[in-house]
């Protein structure tokens, strides 16, 4: 396809702009050939006309498609040209916040001004071990790329670094040697890394300086060269240095510096140590105040100092030289301020006792008279004699200024020999990547002989550069099979020609500087009749005869030639060098000692030049001139030749080139500026290798690629089953021209523009589906649309019907109800009249009746009233008459009464008052109430009395009145009889009427009393209302109170908890952090310890002494020294060499420090070897002392036998009469015993029953143990032999015969005798009893009494409780019930405890029996030769046995201690016979072996067996610590060995859920928790290899499988790649898929729980897996630009749901592994989520907590679109997150730590495995194990 037919509609293109470079625009229509203006639309809005050029008609550059913009390479870009460049670097720059770019082979580094978080150990880490072309563009990817290639290849590798004052070389040259420091490490101790980067303080300290651009510019350009060994870790470092810049130590420009360690001592001025300098403020001197700027912002010099001071001893160079090198440079600022005064014109002096030049000489240690003259005066020879010629004070000054700059040049030197010195090593150097730092290309408006030096350099570096891309080019062409066709690229050898040739710039310059009157004007003129006009790149300059200009490669430059010879000569007065020589400071004259040599390693240049020769050059003797001759080189002669040897360096070298650029002159961050840029571009050969990969073909594909690509461009039919044919085919079809593409061997090749081409087709077809799409979709949607309108309006026609339908129906409803209506109200109306008239004539009716009923009714009321009127006057007066004779009677009665209630009130008062006084004595009181009632019913019981009486009285006073009546007749007969009565009658009226007076005031009184009890009592009922409406207050302020006291305890119970669980969460985290540090020291601590051994291996070689076999020494220590020791087979041949090495160490030169650390570290294990001696020692004496004790034993054995006879015998006796005297004892109590205290239910009849009881179980075990002692004497006696053994045994047949005579002579005396102590025994026992029962008598009574007390308590405080309140009186009973509870339970607690010591003892007694009974039989079984037991008849015992059971126990041999951990660790392979066993069973068979120690006794066989078993362990895994399944399996037995420490260790803790019989097998003797800690260390340590082991398998699988294959096919398209191809995400084969990482995590489950690992330690395990898995993931997705895409975040979603998945099969979602997923889930989100407005900012910060602010940012900043349907994120959405994530306080560290390992932790878990039943096969070889 023509180029002209991509320039259609719409096209972008750019066009040259003067202020921004380039500006994009828009055709606004198609061009057709021959057209002269292009109409194009500028993205502002503009339009504009673009005139071609009429010559050429070379048409603007077309703009790449937007998806190919950002791209981490700039070749990967289709149309390959300077405006795409730009463009590509600015929005990386500007908008990503991507300082790397790749170009080709070539490293772009923007300085983005700013501290960046992407050198970190993660970052480095990161990095280590990736293709180039995998990750983002980066310092370290190049480094690592150096490194790699050096290993792969064989071969040095160099790394350029070039760029102007400011780009960033230093700092880019800085960390490129960290990343070599920190990737490769040291070959040995001596922190070789360290002194490499140590060096960078001290070079920047004398070789950096601040100028306009920089505050940090290295004033010189360094080569350093690191070497490796053949292991390819860093031995040592080398450093050349070219053309230091030595003007800047004199003159400085506005706002510059001089170099900045003489800022740092006048900062340091005020030391102790720098009191002697005489320093001050640096703007006391000459030499530090011309710049005006004395202070850097942010830079502490006197810190500084503290740092290059530092760095300076770490280098060696010790604290004298030091003082030395500060002297001298206190001298030269002292120098710079010495004046002069003029004579005359041609003389000048120094004012005497100048003080600047007396500190000068003090310092320097020279005579002030001798150096004041040599400053004012100079030496000429001539052919025939020498004159001393005074010279004038500019002349003077610029000798002072001359002799300045030489000698901190010299010292310059000196300082980089000695860190050359420091850097160098012994060891032989196998390879090298070299570091070159240097200048780039230099252009300013005056430019002097550094830039002249500078741009020579750079022309040298640039051809070289060509040629290398050149040659790869080529390679590239060649590999493919691809026709090669000549590419033209800019060759810059005739510019280097002119410069170096015969007769060139730098010949003719040292030709000048040898002429006696040679001059600037005079060589420009050389130069004119030289090149002029002769030399295409050499011109003069119009206006200018003193300069001239040179075409390099980047620019024209104008040279001015002033000043060329003088700082080509470098003149320095020789007498003032002599001087300096004769100085009485010994470092000065070291300085000027090599000025002598010609050339050599540390000949000290004027340049600054160290040479470094690979070879050693051979010394030559000179003539005495010669010396002079050498020593006058010129700077230019000098500076070609280190730049010649520094070409051979590089091009016997891989070079790897990083371009430095500086996007602005304003150092501000990520700010680009277009202009400075380009400029820098052009010079740095960026656009040179971008030109010359565009000439040919600069996009490659591979054919997988391109078929995954394009593979929509692609018919059904087109696709076969080969890939290249299939490519060929669609491309043919594609591209018509043939040239603009080839076919190679594994790749297509195609021009610039074809991938913008293809990119375009493929677009419009992708465009096209689209469309298609959108039409079927937009067609589907409008149907459903239409079909929804049909739908609804039917719907409405249907409503609408029924609506019509509805009013008609309503309207014939109404019509029906308006005649109903009508029909009714005619009705109404009809019968509303008819009812009118109807009332009226009713009314009429009823008035007329009423009234006659009215007249006939007031006549007969008027006669009834008349009659009632009759009838009450009538009435009326026959009640007066009645009134009138009754108001008489009663009147009498009254008077007769009053009189006799007046006399009772009298009576009534006189008590009353005696009342009263009672009632305010005892009023308020419930006894006054009782009283008052009691009296009240007294007087109720004497008012019935009286009554009666009165009763009494009237029926004797009726009585006697009719008697009178019947006597009035005869006593009216008798006149006496008459007169006696009448007295008598009023006698008795008088009495009656005293009776009535007593009962009226008996009445009164008796009414008084009841209205005073009604009163009291509604007193009564009112005060116990109020009681009761208070008591019900309190109730409800109580139940208030009682509320919220409960609400605010369940307040203060919730804050309680939240408080508990955050103080438990944070002491979680504290625990897991002091576990992770603890277990990270023991990781350091296992790593140390293998370094030490691998250090004793090195030095063992090195020594070259024959290594005898191995000797063990015996582990005595004790468990924690075990632990903390490195080997317990530590042999003298291993010692050796650690005393031989020490003196020849003092040969070479080490690094003092961690000399200090070998020497501490070797009498720290001197200390404890001898300690662990001593320990060895002690244990031998013990053995010994036991041994020796154990041969007195058989000599006491004879006399033990003869009383052991005695006592059996005796024994016997007692048993039999004890029985029976029991038996008798016993029938006598029962029947000579008081019925009440011998009944079978009596206390004292139970407790001597018990007691008797207890007796004869007592006396059956005595039997029991007679007859163990008579098998035991039979035994004895058939294995004593009469004649061996004599002095330690009894003869047999002398033992029978004593006992004979035992029983001949002494049988009735013994029987008397034991029946007399039997008698005795019984008798006390019964006194014993008797005492004891008296005793619980006693206590019994006790108790009853405290009974009662307790019983009289309990009363008086139920007497107290009825007496409260009932609330209080529940309280008090509430706690005397607790108080009481509490009492018993103490007692019962007392009791138990009591008890569980009595067991314990009893327990332990036991077992002490059992064991000495054990160690009996094993002692004569041991006793017993084979010979005797076949010859020698055994008598039989006929004694009953229980058969023995199976104790759980493994017995072995000591001497089989090694034999059982040779075969049960060092040769057991988890893959061979671990296979088939129980899980655990090394473990089980071990700790059976400890058991039957512990049941031995024997703590030094449990020690020896422990420390060997711990040591074997780590020794298996030292050697195969690479298999997972070795070590799976050994951490699986170490923890069940632990837990099974725990679980018998008899502790109530372990021993919950053991059986019965389990806790019978609990250790006895020892307390094994020390070891147990030992085993959990180790168990970690394990672990932690566990961990790492797993993540080497797994690491190369995760990124291939996690983020570059594609699971769902299809998803995520290929993008155009650069030069630097990434891994393919295709799968091919050897390419690791998902599936490879989840058969690796199957594998690892089922190696676990096959090898029986704990079911918590497994799920801590995984978790490890899936937290590296997720970190891991993330951190290379945080550092690929092209993972960060919408498809690539679904794949990375679906990965991450497999592994759910797979928790979810193995049931380990509990186990926290995805939790450890949740900062890659949100990643993967973060890509897929919206990214436009606010509020899909805020759903971003809610969504991702998981991940940090930095993380954040840099996925959003790397989200690439990988289709042009998809969006970039915009810098305002990425600048809203930042604003609404600026108060998260999160770390700012931008990768996971992938390293980190989560604290483990071993959950105790007791096994049900019966020790007794496990079985030892036979595979095992443990034949010499005995079970127990």
């Amino acid at each position: 396809m023509a180029a002209s037919e991509l320039y259609t509609k719409f096209a972008r293109v750019w066009i040259p702009d003067p202020e921004e470079v380039w500006k994009s625009a828009e055709l606004l229509k198609d061009y057709k050939p021959g057209d002269k203006v292009l109409q194009l639309r500028l993205e502002g809005g503009k339009d504009l006309e673009y005139c071609l050029d009429p010559k050429t008609k070379e048409l603007p550059h077309l703009r790449n498609p937007d998806i190919l913009v950002g791209e981490n390479d700039l070749t990967a870009l289709s149309y390959l040209h300077e405006p795409a460049v730009l463009h590509n670097l600015r929005v990386r720059f500007i908008d990503s916040k991507l300082i790397y770019t790749y170009c080709g082979i070539v490293l772009v580094a923007i300085n983005p001004y700013e501290q960046l978080p992407i050198y970190g150990e993660d970052i480095i880490n990161a990095y280590s071990g990736q293709n180039m072309g995998d990750m983002d563009p980066h310092i370290f990817a190049v480094a690592e790329e150096a490194y790699k290639q050096m290993a792969r290849d064989e071969r040095n590798q160099s790394i350029i670094v070039s760029g102007e004052s400011g780009a960033g070389k230093t700092v880019s040259a800085k960390y490129a040697m960290r990343y070599f420091a920190t990737v490769s490490g040291s070959a040995s101790e001596a922190n070789v890394e360290e002194k490499v980067l140590a060096s960078n303080p001290i070079m920047e300290s004398i070789g950096n300086a601040k100028t306009t651009r920089n505050d940090n510019s290295s004033r010189f350009g360094k080569y350093i060269e690191i070497g490796f060994d053949k292991r390819y870790r860093i031995i040592g470092a080398n450093m050349r240095t070219y053309l230091l810049e030595k003007s800047r130590v004199v003159f400085q420009a506005e706002e510059e510096r001089n170099y900045h360690i003489f800022y740092q001592l006048c900062a340091s001025a005020k030391l102790p140590e720098f009191k002697m300098l005489r320093l001050g403020n640096a703007d006391y001197f000459h030499y530090t105040k011309q710049g005006g700027s004395p202070v850097i912002d942010g830079i502490d010099d006197a810190k500084e100092m503290v740092h290059t001071r530092q760095a300076c001893t770490l280098l060696g160079i010790n604290e004298s030289y030091q003082m030395g090198i500060f002297r001298i440079l206190a001298g030269i600022l002292h120098l710079g301020n010495v004046g002069f005064t003029s004579r005359d014109s041609d003389s000048c002096s120094i004012p005497p006792k100048h003080e600047p030049l007396s500190i000068f000489c003090d310092l320097m240690g020279v005579e002030y008279e001798e150096m004041c003259h040599w400053l004012c005066h100079r030496k000429l020879a001539t052919a025939t004699e020498t004159y001393i010629k005074p010279i004038p004070k500019l002349q003077a000054t610029n000798a002072r200024d001359a002799l300045a700059k030489h000698i901190y040049a010299k010292l310059f030197n000196w300082i980089v020999d000695h860190v050359n010195q420091a850097l160098h090593s012994a060891v032989k150097q196998h390879s090298f990547i070299g570091v070159l730092d240097i200048y780039g290309f230099e252009t300013f408006e005056i430019n002097s002989f550094e830039q002249f030096c500078i741009n020579y350099a750079n022309e040298k570096l640039q051809q070289q550069f060509n040629m290398h891309v050149f040659k790869l080019e080529q390679e590239e062409y060649m590999k493919e099979q691809i026709p090669w066709t000549l590419i033209d690229f800019y060759d810059n050898q005739p510019c280097i020609n002119l410069i170096e040739a015969k007769l060139g710039i730098l010949d003719l310059l040292d030709e000048e500087c040898k002429m006696p009157k040679g001059s600037d004007d005079t060589w420009a003129q050389k130069l004119y009749n030289t090149h002029l006009n002769k030399c295409a790149l050499f011109e003069k300059p119009r206006l200018s005869n003193k300069a001239f200009i040179i075409q390099h490669f980047a620019d024209k430059v104008e040279y001015q030639c002033e000043g060329f010879l003088e700082k080509n000569k470098d003149t320095v007065f020789e007498e003032q060098i002599k001087v300096l020589k004769s100085s009485k400071f010994k470092m000065l004259p070291e300085l000027f000692q090599d000025d002598e040599k010609a050339i050599s390693p540390s000949s000290a240049t004027p340049s600054g030049r160290t040479p470094l020769s690979r070879t050693p050059i051979k010394p030559t003797k000179v003539r005495p001139g010669q010396t002079t001759k050498e020593h006058k080189k010129t700077v230019g002669h000098q500076f070609r030749n280190s730049l010649h040897l520094l070409m051979e360096t590089l091009n016997a070298t891989t070079p790897h080139y990083v371009r430095c650029i500086k996007p602005n002159d304003f150092k501000f961050p990520f700010t680009f500026d277009e202009k400075r840029a380009v400029q820098q571009l052009r010079a740095c050969g960026v656009l040179e290798t971008i030109r010359i990969s565009a000439a040919g073909f600069p996009s490659r594909w591979t054919y997988q690629e391109f078929f995954s690509r394009y593979r929509v461009l692609m018919k059904q039919k087109d696709v076969l089953t080969d890939r290249k044919q299939t490519c060929k085919n669609v491309l043919e079809k594609l591209i018509l021209d043939k040239d603009k593409y080839q076919f190679g061997k594994n790749k297509i090749f195609f021009r610039a523009g074809q991938v913008a081409y293809l990119e375009k087709i493929r677009a419009d077809k992708l465009r096209a589906a689209c469309i298609r799409i959108q039409k079927t979709i937009r067609g589907w949607l409008l149907r459903k649309k239409y079909l929804r309108m049909r739908k609804a309006a039917i719907t409405i026609q249907r409503y609408v019907r029924g609506y019509q339908a509805r009013c008609y129906a309503k309207f014939l409803r109404r019509t029906n109800a308006a005649t109903v209506i009508q029909k009714y109200w005619r009705m109404y109306v009809a019968r509303k009249r008819y009812q009118v008239k109807r009332a009226a004539t009713i009314v009429l009716q009823s008035y007329l009746r009423g009234y006659m009923a009215r007249s006939r009714y007031r006549k007969i009321l008027r006669e009834h009233k008349a009659i009632i009127i009759q009838k009450q006057v009538r009435g009326w007066l026959a009640r007066l008459r009645y009134k009138r004779c009754l108001k008489a009677i009663v009147y009498l009665q009254c008077c007769f009464r009053r009189m006799m209630a007046k006399r009772e009130l009298k009576k009534l008062k006189i008590e009353a008052r005696s009342v009263e006084r009672y009632k305010k004595l005892h009023i308020g009181m419930e006894n006054k109430i009782m009283q008052l009632q009691r009296k009240v019913d007294e007087q109720n019981k004497e008012y019935k009395c009286l009554l009666e009486k009165l009763t009494t009285l009237e029926g004797t006073y009726t009585s006697e009145t009719e008697k009178l009546r019947s006597d009035l007749g005869r006593l009216q007969l008798s006149e006496e009889e008459a007169k006696i009565a009448t007295s008598r009658v009023l006698s008795l009226q008088e009495e009656i009427a005293k009776l009535r007076k007593d009962l009226e005031r008996t009445q009164s009184e008796k009414k008084t009393i009841e209205e005073w009890a009604d009163k009291y009592k509604k007193e009564t009922e009112q005060l116990v209302s109020n009681l009761t409406e208070e008591n019900t207050l309190l109730k409800k302020e109580k139940e208030t109170l009682n509320h919220l006291i409960s609400e605010q305890a369940k307040e203060m119970t919730e804050t309680m908890e939240k408080k508990l669980i955050e103080e438990t969460k944070q002491l979680e985290l504290d625990l897991n952090d002091e576990r992770l540090r603890y277990q990270n020291l023991l990781n350091e601590f296992s790593r140390l310890e293998e370094r030490y051994d691998d250090l004793k291996e090195e030095m063992t070689l090195m020594v070259h002494v024959p290594k005898p076999g191995h000797r063990r020494t015996d582990s005595t220590h004790s468990s924690n020294e075990s632990e903390y020791t490195f080997s317990s087979e530590m042999t003298e041949a291993e010692d050796i060499p650690l005393r031989m090495e020490e003196p020849s160490e003092k040969k070479a030169p080490l690094d003092m420090s961690l000399f200090l650390k070998l020497q501490k570290r070797v009498t720290e294990l001197e200390l404890e070897k001898q300690a662990m001696q001593d320990e060895l020692d002690r244990k031998e004496e013990q053995v010994l002392r036991s041994k020796a004790k154990e041969e007195e034993r058989p000599q006491i054995r004879g006399a033990e036998l003869e009383y052991e006879s005695l006592k059996r015998q005796e024994l016997e006796s007692e048993n039999k009469k004890l029985k029976n005297e029991l038996n008798e004892l016993r029938k006598a109590l029962s029947e000579k015993g008081a019925p009440e205290v011998t009944a079978p239910g009596a206390p004292a009849y139970r407790v001597l029953m018990e007691q008797l009881t207890s007796v004869s179980e007592e006396l059956d075990v005595r039997k029991e143990e007679v007859l163990i002692l008579r098998s035991q004497l039979v035994s004895q006696k058939e294995a004593i032999q009469p004649k061996e053994d004599k002095n330690t045994m009894t003869d047999s047949t002398i033992l029978l015969e004593d006992v004979q005579k035992m029983k001949d002579k002494g049988e009735i005396a013994q029987a008397y005798i034991g029946l007399k102590e039997t008698n005795r025994l019984l008798e006390s026992q019964l006194q014993s009893q008797k005492k004891s029962h008296d005793n619980e008598t006693e206590a019994l009574r006790g108790e009853i009494q405290s009974l009662k007390e307790e019983n009289n308590r309990q009363q008086q405080l139920l007497a107290q409780n009825l007496q409260l309140p009932p609330e209080a009186r529940i309280e008090a009973s509430l706690q005397h019930e607790i108080t009481r509870l509490t009492n018993e339970n103490l007692d019962l607690m007392e009791q138990l405890e009591k008890q569980d010591k009595t067991v314990r003892k009893l327990k332990k007694q036991l077992k002490v029996f059992a064991k000495k009974i054990g160690e009996l039989e094993v002692g004569q079984m041991e006793n017993i030769s084979p010979g005797q037991i076949i010859d020698e008849p055994i008598r039989p015992v006929n004694i009953p046995r229980k058969e023995k059971d199976f104790q759980g126990m493994l017995e072995y041999k000591k001497d089989d201690e090694q034999k059982l951990v040779k075969n049960l660790i060092l040769d057991l392979k988890p893959r061979g016979v671990a296979v088939n066993l129980i899980p655990g069973l090394p473990a089980y068979i071990l700790f059976m072996c400890v058991r039957h120690a512990d049941y031995l006794n024997d703590d030094q066989k449990v020690r020896s067996l422990l420390t060997s078993t711990i040591n074997s362990i780590k020794k298996v895994l030292k050697k195969r610590g690479d298999d997972f399944e070795t070590v799976s399996f050994w951490l699986s037995n170490t923890c069940r060995f632990l837990h099974c420490l725990k679980q018998y260790s008899g502790e109530e803790g372990f021993m919950k859920h053991n059986t019965p019989r389990q806790n019978e097998h609990c250790l006895t003797n020892f307390d094994l928790a020390e070891y147990r800690q030992v085993l959990s260390d180790l168990a970690i340590q394990i672990y932690q290899q566990l961990v790492r082991v797993l993540e080497n398998i797994l690491q190369p699988m995760i990124v291939s499988g996690m983020l570059e294959h594609e699971t769902i096919q299809g998803v995520s398209g290929v993008k155009p790649t650069g030069l630097r191809k990434r891994t393919s995400s295709i799968a091919d084969e050897g390419t690791y898929t998902l599936d490879s990482i989840l058969r690796q995590l199957n594998s690892f489950h089922s190696v676990m729980c096959q090898h029986g690992m704990d079911p918590e330690l497994i799920k801590q395990v995984v978790k490890q897996m899936f937290y590296i898995v997720g970190a891991i993931t993330l951190n290379n997705l945080l550092l690929r630009k092209d993972m960060c895409s919408w498809s690539k975040g679904m794949q990375i979603r679906y990965n991450v749901s497999q592994l759910e998945e797979w928790l979810r099969d193995k049931n380990l979602m509990n186990s926290g592994a995805k939790e450890t997923l949740e900062p890659l889930i949100q990643a993967a989100q973060l890509l897929q989520v919206k990214k436009k407005t606010d509020e899909d900012a805020e759903a971003i910060c809610s969504m991702c907590n998981a991940l940090t602010t930095a993380q954040i940012v840099k996925v959003l900043n790397l989200y690439t679109p990988v289709n042009e349907f998809e969006e970039r994120v915009s810098v305002s959405f990425i600048r809203t997150i930042q604003m609404r994530l600026r108060d998260r306080k999160d770390s700012p560290q931008l990768l996971m730590d992938a390293k980190h390992i989560f604290p483990v932790t071993f959950p105790f878990n007791p096994s049900s495995l019966a020790l007794e039943t496990i079985q030892i096969p036979t595979s095992l070889g443990l034949g010499f194990i005995a079970r127990v």
